[in-house]
């Protein structure tokens, strides 16, 4: 009887965890789903490739090329987004990124891996007009007549070679044009009103606003989160939506390390841990994250803030704003916390100093939002 009886339970324990499984893979089926119809894989393959070749990141570039041909990019399709990057972020990179697809195309042609030439672009009538297909062009991208009389000849060669001989090549649509050029632009600082404009023209040229949205997820992904974030704020103007900017940090300068987890359930939020030399590691925290209170027996721990803007706050204290060389060093036996700002992310370097025989971490509760979310930097004068 007991042993009919616990059969009984297995099969049912079987079956739920059977049709669990079987949601979880249908849910992660939509969410893949979801991805392609909002942004194809050859568009995110443009939109990669483009971004690291304004970025000027050629090792990085070569390896998004090789991803972007293996799903169904073409050789001529490639050449064409590179080649029409030079009106956007110079001929320097653009001819650096056509020499890297150069290589890769080598390389993967020495391992029997045959990639899809593609189409060429068909040739132009004779009697092509330039500057009159042009003008209509920028008018359809802009949704307006556009006279750059400030300097004409600047206007002429938007116009005439921008938008009449570079978009009427037509082995990349228009759509496909902006989809590369609002990647490109991305990862350009100072650009903004630049990307504003295209992320519109990108509209106007019939990219959808979901292939638009879904573009700083895969900038951030595949380029770095700086790019993408100046992104959304662009697609904040564009869409009339609000948008709180959040401080990037060049993880060039100090790396970003590896996922914190070991350490992940003393954290709310994301961290990251890069070991350096001499006992010291470089802790990167992303918006809103912070460590648990916690306190450090018989040493005294030293941070350095490097990038980003974050906090520490002693218990029964204020809390203490933390920019790029902010030194505190915390006594031993003081409970505190640290981590950083809503609206940046946060590099420390940390050691420990005066270690005694016995020295020991102690973690103890999270730091809730309501603490949290009540810290408020001052107003700068």
């Amino acid at each position: 009887m007991k042993k009919a009886f616990f059969s009984i339970i297995f099969i049912a324990l079987v079956s739920q965890f059977v049709a669990e499984s079987a949601a979880i893979c249908s849910d992660l089926n939509k969410e893949n789903q979801n991805m392609e119809n909002q942004l194809t894989s050859r568009r995110q393959g443009l939109a990669v490739i483009a971004a690291l070749e304004a970025k000027g990141d050629i090792p990085g570039l070569e390896s998004a090329i090789a991803v972007a041909l293996d799903n169904g990019l073409t050789v001529s399709e490639a050449k064409e987004a590179l080649s029409h990057l030079y009106a956007y972020s110079g001929f320097p990179r653009s001819l650096n990124a056509l020499g890297a697809l150069q290589r890769v195309l080598e390389q993967r042609k020495a391992s029997e891996i045959h990639d899809n030439p593609g189409k060429e672009a068909d040739p132009l009538p004779a009697d092509y007009d330039a500057l009159k297909q042009g003008t209509e062009v920028q008018k359809r991208l802009t949704g307006k007549p556009f006279q750059y009389s400030f300097a004409p000849a600047t206007d002429y060669y938007l116009k005439a070679h921008l938008f009449g001989d570079i978009f009427a090549r037509n082995n990349l649509s228009h759509a496909d044009r902006e989809i590369v050029t609002v990647s490109a632009i991305s990862t350009l600082r100072g650009c903004e009103p630049q990307l504003i404009a295209h992320v519109s023209g990108a509209r106007n040229m019939g990219v959808t606003d979901e292939e638009l949205r879904a573009l700083p997820e895969l900038l951030e992904g595949e380029v770095g989160f700086e790019e993408a974030e100046r992104l959304r704020g662009a697609l904040a103007v564009v869409f009339g939506e609000n948008h709180t900017p959040v401080r990037a940090v060049d993880f060039s300068v100090w790396p970003k390390g590896e996922p914190n987890t070991a350490y992940a359930k003393y954290f709310t939020g994301n961290s990251y841990l890069a070991p350096m030399e001499g006992g010291m590691a470089n802790v990167t925290f992303e918006p809103r994250c912070r460590n648990n209170w916690h306190i450090h027996h018989k040493q005294v721990q030293v941070l350095i803030c490097v990038a980003g803007r974050g906090w520490y706050q002693e218990w029964g204290k204020e809390a203490v704003e933390m920019t790029p060389g902010t030194i505190i060093a915390i006594p031993a036996e003081v409970k505190h916390w640290h981590g950083a700002a809503r609206d940046s992310w946060f590099q420390h370097l940390t050691y420990h100093k005066d270690v005694q025989e016995g020295a020991s971490n102690e973690w103890l509760e999270p730091v809730t939002d309501e603490v949290y979310d009540r810290l408020q930097f001052p107003e700068k004068s």
